[in-house]
């Protein structure tokens, strides 16, 4: 399954992901294809709306303390809920949606979820540190909000500036790499 990962401002990623009620082949199929790309671009978690499949499902792989993400780590997280949270931390986040910006965003340091595995069994997980941090980051993904929707009114307008900037310089950038190899 041949997957890329959409970029904002892409109004797919503003999409409300569906519960998934079939736990079969083709949810496999999306799981195990979305696990190369998130780490062939150096991500620790991915929803699959992220890859346009507005469905609850998301991964995670939080790096070991030598930043090594071992794929005995991988979490599959579908249909998740958050039922509790506490507590504050400040982190600065980024997103593979959103590439080469990172914020600072409040978020809460403790939750517990209930979700499903690949093949519908239920399970509750505590977390805390960075795990809490990038579950929070993704459920957001799934409800169509981005991290950049946390940011206070002025960093956003200033976020908006920075980032059309630097998307007309991709632009142009492509251009002048098309022109040289036509020439």
């Amino acid at each position: 399954m041949k997957l890329n990962i959409v970029e904002y401002p892409d109004k797919r990623l503003r999409q409300k992901s569906k519960v998934i009620k079939k736990f079969d082949k083709n949810l496999h199929e999306l799981l195990d294809s979305m696990y190369p790309i998130m780490m062939n671009t150096n991500g620790i978690g991915l929803a699959a709306v992220q890859v346009a499949h507005p469905i609850a499902a998301l991964i995670l792989n939080i790096p070991e303390e030598d930043g090594e993400q071992l794929e005995e780590n991988l979490l599959e997280i579908i249909n998740p809920v958050i039922t509790s949270q506490d507590g504050e931390t400040i982190y600065q986040e980024g997103c593979l949606s959103v590439p080469s910006f990172y914020e600072d965003i409040k978020r809460f340091e403790n939750i517990t979820i209930n979700y499903q595995d690949r093949d519908a069994n239920t399970k509750t997980l505590e977390a805390n540190g960075l795990l809490s941090i990038a579950i929070q980051h993704e459920v957001d993904h799934l409800n169509g909000v981005l991290f950049i929707d946390k940011l206070s009114y002025s960093r956003r307008k200033k976020f908006e500036k920075e980032y059309k900037r630097m998307l007309k310089e991709k632009k142009t950038s492509k251009k002048d790499l098309i022109v040289k190899k036509g020439a």
